[in-house]
């Protein structure tokens, strides 16, 4: 120890201190730690200071006589201080962190002054982020020359859409409620709206090899079965007009709105539900016309084609795409067009050869029905064809007859009554409404004969009755058409049915990871946007696989809502020597939640706890 000089001046008059300090070693080298304020030490001269702060020290060790502690007031004041001081603030003893204290867990508190703070929902974020780990995506994008930054905003905007769907500019706020940011050991307060648009715009010519490592992963990790692959289209509408964007276009609406512009989007999943291969296409985009397109990318991002069979829905059921498929090598398993099935006619109404098969209800539907469907195998030029009729299928084939009947013949009195009252009187005009009639209507025109007699000045609308027949007994009956004969009949029926896993694919991107609307109006955006939708749906599938090989049949929405209260927090313990212990850790996690992370793999442990010496209002900080 020894004194040092201070000085300052106020109103023209120089005031001087004296403190007492103490050398300490630092990691940034020695400094200079202030043990009191000696105040003026006047009359005793400065040669004695050293002295002074050498018979001060000597106390502080108790290494003074007995004599010497009563016959120096000075030291005893000085002494008397520094422990006043020590009762006070609680002085490190090292510059180091405090775990090299021997008693830094125990510790005294106040207990009515102790509080959490800094509460941030963590249990979604761990799964999806443990999952994100364990698909490797960070390598992934590491290996397309993405900084650290944008790997760790590339998870952040995935997670988000996973658990939180929203727009960009409602990225951040979520983020910032969230345990991410201790999670991804990043910084993310105060994360812009244009940061996160720059990084789709760097995602955006990267999609390709980002989708077909993260395919080549999951087959490694989940043994994923690439030989049966199903194929279907949505459309995903925009708000505004998107002139921006050539892809924008009008044209059959999924999900009922024909007033906005559009997109379709093409996806191949295999039999789990993995996505193997996306592709956007122009918003009026027939089924038809996007098979070829999305076949080119199916093969450069899940490898050869050659032996795999393809599902499709009767869509895609025209012979020129058939031929595609075979001139690849591929088989297939389509449902005819409805058309055909009035070729099968007569099987279909002989009962004899078919055979029952029963469709168990979906575990995750407990109020779901089991079905039932008859199959009966037809063969015509080494092409096998399922014969079904499904009971289920027959109530609904009446219904949406019945209903499309009703409105058809609703339009068709309104067309009449503009003719009787001389709304419309030009017959070419007509003409053209009786055709927009059967364009709006086609399943049921063909039963009726609409036409406009001249010379009666009305709209005259038939009936066919035997057409009408012969619809009612095709109700509830489909035609499955393949080219592998190896398969049985109940194989081939249920291969098709599985097609329902590209339709659920559709179903969670749209409801659970808010696809739509798209907010964007850039094509390079829209297209991204639905990439991020992709990479969520890759951890979405990856997480209820995961479950489902236990026989858990629990949904990614279901596992969301369940952790949201498991929380990362920061507890802080107000100690009795004046710092406060501020302990950064999660909340122990409910039994449900506990078991959860144990089915899925995931420690309940978010971070390794972190505690920090905080001192009072302008001291420093020490941590462990």
């Amino acid at each position: 120890m020894y004194v040092r000089t201070t000085t300052r001046s106020y109103k023209g008059t120089t005031y001087v201190n004296y403190l007492l300090v103490e050398s300490v070693s630092t990691p940034k080298g020695p400094r200079q730690r202030t043990i009191c304020s000696l105040g003026n030490l006047s009359p005793r001269p400065a040669a004695e200071w050293l002295k002074l702060a050498q018979k001060v020290e000597d106390a502080l060790v108790g290494q003074l006589t007995f004599e010497q502690e009563h016959t120096d007031p000075e030291v005893q004041e000085i002494v008397r201080r520094v422990q006043a001081r020590q009762k006070r603030v609680r002085p490190p003893a090292t510059t180091s962190a405090p775990d090299t204290a021997p008693a830094d867990d125990l510790v005294t508190v106040h207990a009515d002054q102790v509080r959490t703070q800094q509460a941030r929902e963590a249990g979604p974020v761990q799964v999806a982020y443990s999952f994100w780990q364990r698909l490797g995506l960070d390598d992934i994008l590491r290996r397309q020359g993405f900084s650290e930054r944008a790997v760790r905003l590339t998870c952040a905007m995935t997670l988000a859409r996973l658990i939180h769907p929203s727009s960009e500019h409602a990225m951040p706020n979520w983020i910032d409620r969230t345990a991410l940011a201790d999670l991804l050991g990043e910084d993310l307060t105060g994360l812009g709206v244009s940061s996160l648009y720059r990084n789709l715009d760097r995602l955006h010519d990267q999609r390709a090899a980002i989708e077909a490592a993260l395919v080549a992963a999951e087959q490694t990790l989940f043994n994923v079965d690439r030989m049966v692959l199903f194929y279907d289209l949505t459309s995903t509408y925009f708000e505004g007009l998107a002139k921006k964007n050539p892809k924008a276009k009008r044209g059959y609406s999924r999900d009922k709105r024909s007033d906005c512009v559009q997109v379709v989007v093409g996806l191949v999943v295999n039999r789990d539900g993995f996505p193997m291969a996306h592709e956007i296409f122009e918003g009026n985009t027939q089924d038809r016309k996007s098979l070829a397109a999305m076949l080119d990318v199916l093969e450069q991002r899940a490898g050869p084609l050659q032996g795999r069979t393809i599902v499709i829905d009767r869509g895609m059921a025209f012979e020129e795409n058939l031929e595609q498929l075979r001139a690849r090598q591929m088989h297939y398993i389509v449902a005819s067009r409805q058309s055909e099935r009035l070729t099968w006619l007569a099987e279909l109404e002989d009962a004899a050869g078919f055979t029952e098969i029963i469709r168990q209800p979906s575990p995750r539907n407990p109020g779901q029905k089991k079905s039932r469907v008859v199959v009966k195998q037809g063969l015509r030029d080494e092409t096998k064809y399922v014969l079904c009729i499904s009971d289920g299928r027959k109530a609904k084939d009446r219904a949406i007859r019945e209903k499309q009947e009703g409105r058809l013949l609703a339009d068709v009195a309104k067309l009449t009554q503009r003719v009787a009252e001389g709304a419309l009187v030009k017959p070419e005009k007509i003409g053209e409404a009786i055709g927009r009639i059967k364009e709006r209507y086609p399943r049921v025109a063909r039963y009726y004969t609409l036409q406009y007699q001249a010379l009666t000045k009305q709209v005259e609308c038939l009936r066919n009755d035997d057409k009408r027949t012969v619809a009612e007994q095709l109700d509830g009956s489909y035609v499955l058409e393949t080219d592998r004969l190896d398969l049985d009949l109940e194989t081939a029926w249920r291969t098709y049915i599985l097609l329902t896993r590209a339709e659920d694919a559709f179903r969670d991107m749209k409801s659970v990871l808010q696809t739509r609307p798209n907010f964007h109006q850039v094509e390079r955006r829209v297209d991204t946007h639905i990439f991020l939708c992709m990479l969520a749906y890759h951890l979405l599938v990856a997480i209820e696989k995961t479950l489902l090989d236990q026989g858990i049949h629990t949904s990614w929405a279901t596992i969301r809502e369940a952790l949201a209260s498991h929380q990362l927090s920061t507890i802080v313990l107000p100690a009795s020597n004046g710092w406060e212990l501020h302990i950064r850790r999660s909340t122990v996690p409910e039994p449900e939640q506990q078991e959860l992370y144990d089915l899925l793999g995931v420690s309940a442990e978010l971070i390794k706890p972190k505690k920090t010496w905080v001192a009072p209002v302008g001291g420093a900080e020490h941590s462990d």
